[in-house]
């Protein structure tokens, strides 16, 4: 065992009390790595024993990625207590961490692949000796040397069992100690009564014996697990896959220039880092010293670099490809845009959906029906006056064939796969059930203004101004954070510095100030004094006017560009079938000019909040299912009155908006991205369904007939969990796009 796992199971670790982390509200939230979750009534039993804890408001567990997640009012209970009502319920947890997570998981592997090889081992040797007996039987072997093979056969296999059956014994044994039930138990059962049958029949010498069907049983068992395990890895959470990728070490530089090498969870905010070229930036921050391109594409999606100089701020996973940059951190580990992302996707991918209610519910009933329906067929057949041989071979073959793990995998293997292949495209998934309601949607309505456009105003006419005057309306622009004013700043990096004095700022007008000997004023054209000039020039788009001492203005006009791909984007989206509309609160002539460049019929100007809520509550009376696309900060009551909702957000905001999703970047192609992956992975949780009913359809009755033994229903049972996540896995191989047209 490794120093990792040791320590974390070691009765002595520290208190889980030291990772919890504060929820909103004043509480207190956990996060735990379970495990002994291996199918759908266990997790049941994780949650339904956490929520009979007091204090305890949210419990959630997935069955992909073997994570719980709880929430509890900090006043009622302490974090021990959750730990040891798992371990009461036959679950023992430790507090999540990436490294301890991968430790248990290898650990597992290892632990399966002895026991597999130990029953393949046995299960050769033991068909080698069967081999003799069956031909034996047809010719003149004596009943010495068929009892004298049938105890070798006991040899190999007893030790064999008892060894390679561990996983699933001590599986069953905790269930058992904490009077629940999993699916180990009827699978325990089935192995322990095939091999004691077996065992009397070599007691009392007869004819036939099972070692072979019981060893073979078990190694086709354990490489099922196996597989499962596998399989489940690659679906593995997205959130776990970001904290891997993140720096385990930053180099602070102390006060007096000496380096030294810290855990990244020890940095903490004012501390000055240095961050070589090739290396990954271990916390945010802004960079201090150093020009350098970083790759973002960890948190925005964006495949090409972003240039950075002192001043830019800077996210911790994020990878330095061109210079050295020394950076002053600003936030520590835990409060990282990185670790937000990480709980914006852990929310998502352990939320419940309906389907995912759907399959528990169904999977609620495994446990008593297993076990009737095996002790009925051991009856049935006893009432056919079959052999008791017979009948117990049968039951054993329904208590094996019954596991509803593909069930039980239906949903949560698809989401955790559909959110790790947004989030590789830049896209966050916030609700549980975004996916789902987002594969409704029929009618797609935009905000304009940082949506559709950018939302960072340029100036289109510098060239036709005078340098002079430029220069003076950079000079006013630089002392204002208006978005105008620092749109018009950008222009002129490259003007020379204009001195002026006495500003101030007019709140919802402009800027005045003193140059020389004259005022100076910078604004709307009203303040400017430009409102009633009978050549003054129409425009469309946001607008500034310069006013110089002698009465003369000058129109600085501003465009808020449209996204490069946005045309491209709505077009393809009609071609998909949805109405598309835009509804945005800026001024008509902007409006309509976005509307006709896009090619979207259906417009609405000057909307306020309230106008656009009406409009969604219109189109829902409709009977339509409402995508709204809009800036997760201003258009927070739309996006949460709308069926759905999608913002585009800085990577500062994303903790901010009201959406369901988030996409980062300059392009809108991630919002059909989005569209397809919750298209298909709402075709995949039906398939999935499909699969998983048509299995029990048709493998329990034939189990029940007697026409599946118990080795064909360890292969049948093995095989529909790995065909349940091979399914789900087609969602990250192949192109959404390409699969839905």
């Amino acid at each position: 065992m490794n120093d990792t796992l040791a320590a974390a199971l070691d009765p002595a670790r520290p208190d889980p009390g030291l990772f919890v982390r504060e929820a909103p509200g004043g509480r207190a939230r956990l996060d735990l790595v379970v495990q002994d979750m291996h199918c759908a009534g266990c997790l049941r039993k994780v949650e339904r024993g956490l929520h009979e804890l007091p204090g305890v408001e949210y419990a959630r567990a997935n069955l992909s990625t073997k994570r719980v997640a709880v929430r509890w009012d900090p006043a009622k209970l302490g974090a021990g207590a959750i730990v040891a009502r798992l371990a009461e319920a036959g679950f023992a947890a430790v507090p999540f961490d990436s490294r301890l997570a991968s430790a248990l998981d290898d650990n597992e592997m290892k632990s399966l692949l002895r026991a597999m090889g130990v029953a393949g081992f046995a299960a050769a040797n033991v068909m080698l000796v069967s081999v003799s007996v069956w031909s034996g039987l047809v010719t003149d072997m004596d009943e010495t040397t068929r009892a004298f093979f049938h105890w070798v056969s006991a040899l190999i296999a007893l030790p064999a069992v008892a060894y390679a059956g561990q996983p699933f014994f001590r599986s069953a044994l905790k269930a058992l100690r904490a009077r629940t039930m999993n699916m180990d138990v009827p699978i325990a059962l089935a192995v322990i009564l095939a091999t004691s049958m077996s065992l009397v029949q070599t007691i009392v010498n007869a004819r036939h014996v099972y070692f072979d069907a019981s060893v073979t049983l078990l190694f086709f068992l354990l490489i099922g697990r196996y597989l499962d395990m596998q399989a489940r890895a690659r679906a593995c959470s997205a959130a776990q896959n970001l904290l891997g990728l993140r720096a385990t070490a930053a180099t602070v530089i102390g006060p007096d220039g000496m380096q030294r090498s810290v855990a990244v969870e020890n940095v903490e905010p004012g501390m000055r880092l240095a961050i070589a070229a090739g290396s990954r930036i271990p916390a945010d921050g802004e960079i201090l010293t150093g020009i350098s391109d970083v790759d973002t594409s960890l948190v925005t999606g964006e495949s090409l670099p972003e240039p950075v100089k002192p001043g830019s701020a800077v996210y911790a996973g994020t990878l330095n490809i061109g210079a050295p940059l020394t950076m002053r951190v600003t936030k520590r580990d835990d409060d990282s845009l990185l670790a937000e992302i990480v709980r914006l996707m852990e929310a998502a991918e352990q939320g419940r959906a309906r389907y995912v209610r759907i399959a528990d519910r169904a999977a609620r009933i495994y446990s008593p029906a297993v076990h009737i329906m095996a002790f009925s067929t051991m009856i049935l057949w006893f009432a056919l006056d079959a052999h008791w041989e017979t009948a117990l071979t049968h039951a054993i073959a329904v208590l094996i064939i019954t596991c509803p793990c593909a069930l039980g995998l239906a949903v949560p293997v698809v989401q955790v796969v559909a959110t790790g292949r947004l989030i590789r495209q830049g896209v966050f998934v916030k609700a549980a059930d975004a996916l789902e309601r987002l594969a409704q949607a029929d009618t797609i309505v935009f905000d304009k203004t940082g949506t559709l456009t950018l939302g960072r105003p340029q100036l289109v006419n510098g060239a036709e101004i005078a340098p002079a005057d430029l220069a003076l309306a950079v000079a006013l622009a630089r002392l204002s954070r208006h978005p105008l004013a620092r749109a018009l700043a950008e222009a002129g990096d490259g003007v020379a510095a204009t001195k002026v004095t006495d500003a101030t700022e007019v709140p919802g007008m402009g800027l005045e100030a003193r140059f020389g000997t004259e005022t100076v004023r910078l604004g709307n054209a009203d303040f400017a004094g430009a409102g009633n000039r009978p050549d003054k020039v129409q425009h469309a788009g946001p607008e500034l006017w310069l006013r110089r001492a002698t009465g003369e203005t000058v129109h600085l006009r501003f465009a808020d560009t449209l996204r490069p791909d946005a045309r491209e984007t709505i077009d393809t989206l009609k071609k998909r079938g949805f109405a598309v509309e835009l509804l945005s609160g800026d001024r008509e002539p902007a409006v309509r000019a976005a509307a006709e460049t896009l090619g979207i019929a259906e417009w609405r100007a000057a909307a306020r909040p309230a106008e656009k809520i009406a409009r969604l509550e219109k189109l829902e009376r409709q009977g339509r299912k409402v995508l709204m696309v809009g800036d997760g900060l201003n258009d927070a009551p739309a996006l949460r009155a709308a069926h759905v909702s999608i913002s585009p957000a800085d990577a500062a905001d994303v903790s901010q908006t009201a959406a369901d999703f988030i996409f980062q970047g300059a392009r809108l192609t991630p919002l059909v991205e989005t569209v397809d992956v919750a298209m298909k992975s709402r075709r995949l949780v039906f398939q999935n369904f499909g699969l998983a009913l048509a299995y029990n359809a048709v493998a329990v009755p034939l189990a029940v007939a007697g026409f599946v033994t118990p080795l064909v229903a360890a292969i049948a049972m093995s095989s529909s969990s790995i065909t349940v996540i091979a399914n789900a896995m087609r969602l990250s191989r192949r192109n959404a796009a390409a699969a839905n047209r």
